[in-house]
């Protein structure tokens, strides 16, 4: 068997609401969700989710290549880029490849992935996060509520801009959550402070709120600021999921940083492996960060470290089909081949309207003096 070719198309996610965080907003509450199929010269192709520019530059390292040999295709196309170096949107478009390398593997072992990778468990632990950042707090209650029918009692809140606005938010999703007991409270400000100000803010908000972890409440190259955060608290620290390549956790996971590692899903199936294995090996919890149709939960499943798993919609990308369901506060892997999906072409082709991703207003775009705040 051969990789022959690749092919790209890209289909819509309607979120239902207003989606973004403390660096913008996408107010239409629909983006873009591109999708990768690899093609091979005995007609299985294997199917990869997300952002994948620049993926001519790396194709070549596996055209020709048998599939089947994943990680080592993996590390040739990390080496194909050497000089250049494999950040951004190079180590989306090697994740992307990478998911669906591991997608063709297990549909040729006649099994789902999560299987392939060994894992005896098909339920997967996970947490409600909406990216709920420009919801308005009365709409906050009824978003939330159907993820706690599902017997969520782990959720993700946005913020960082105003600290009095987020402890407002945050008591709210107390409240909804609280059905099976406290509930564990996670509270994502996105590289938006500074450590020193990290350390006013949480002594704020500790007073108020019983929080499970902070997340990226300093740049995520920053092991100095990060430990000084996780020092200075109780609550755990978790970063992770914009560094791309394991050698950027050395630091953070051998100095002990935080306490939670985390990855980004579209940076692949072998990243979030070997990074959850190193955080594994020094005794650290893995959680990875959502995307459109969960990708790596596969991931999760086979980590013996695993915490939980966010899941960002309790609906799939128009056109793609997933073999999982979204229950008991978690996922449930299906039995299909692969990672489970089946894209409808001619549903994705009629489909009309465009995402807002790109937007400059949006949260991929980081405000100016973004970071430099000493009070709020």
């Amino acid at each position: 068997m051969k990789i022959t070719g690749f092919r790209s198309l890209t289909t819509l996610q309607e979120w239902g609401h207003p989606i973004g965080d403390v660096n913008g907003s996408i107010e239409s509450g629909v983006t873009e969700v591109p999708i990768l199929i690899l093609e091979t010269d005995e007609g299985v192709n294997g199917i990869g989710l997300g952002p994948h520019p620049g993926v001519e530059k790396v194709f070549p390292a596996i055209d020709g290549a048998d599939p089947r040999a994943v990680t080592a295709l993996y590390d040739r196309m990390i080496g194909q880029v050497f000089k250049t170096g494999h950040q951004g949107e190079i180590f989306g478009a090697i994740g992307v490849i990478d998911m669906a390398l591991w997608d063709l593997k297990a549909k040729l072992n006649d099994e789902p992935v999560w299987r392939t990778l060994g894992a005896a468990d098909r339920f997967v632990p996970g947490y409600a996060s909406c990216l709920e950042g420009p919801v308005a707090d009365e709409d906050l209650p009824g978003m939330w509520q159907e993820w706690a029918d599902r017997g969520f009692s782990a959720v993700k809140v946005k913020g960082g801009a105003d600290i009095d606005h987020d402890i407002r938010r945050m008591k709210i999703a107390q409240e909804v959550f609280s059905s099976k007991g406290t509930p564990s409270l996670f509270y994502d400000v996105n590289e938006s402070w500074s450590p020193a100000f990290a350390c006013r803010a949480l002594r704020r908000i500790t007073r108020d709120i019983d929080l499970t972890w902070i997340e990226e409440p300093a740049r995520r190259w920053d092991a100095e600021g990060l430990r000084f955060v996780k020092d200075a608290h109780l609550c755990a620290v978790a970063s992770g999921e914009n560094l791309t390549g394991l050698e950027q956790f050395k630091t953070l996971v051998s100095q002990r940083c935080i306490d939670v590692v985390q990855t980004g899903s579209c940076w692949g199936i072998t990243h979030a492996l070997r990074t959850g294995l190193l955080a594994y090996a020094n005794d650290l919890a893995y959680s990875p960060v959502g995307y459109n149709a969960n990708p790596v939960a596969c991931v999760s499943a086979a980590l013996p470290n695993h915490m939980t798993t966010e899941i960002q919609s309790l609906v799939s990308p128009i056109g793609i089909s997933v073999d999982q369901s979204i229950e008991d506060g978690g996922i449930v892997l299906g039995d299909k081949p692969g990672l489970g999906f089946d894209i409808d072409e001619q549903l994705i082709a009629s489909t009309t309207g465009s995402g807002s991703w790109k937007s400059p207003s949006g949260p991929h775009v980081r405000p100016a003096h973004t970071g430099f705040r000493l009070r709020n």
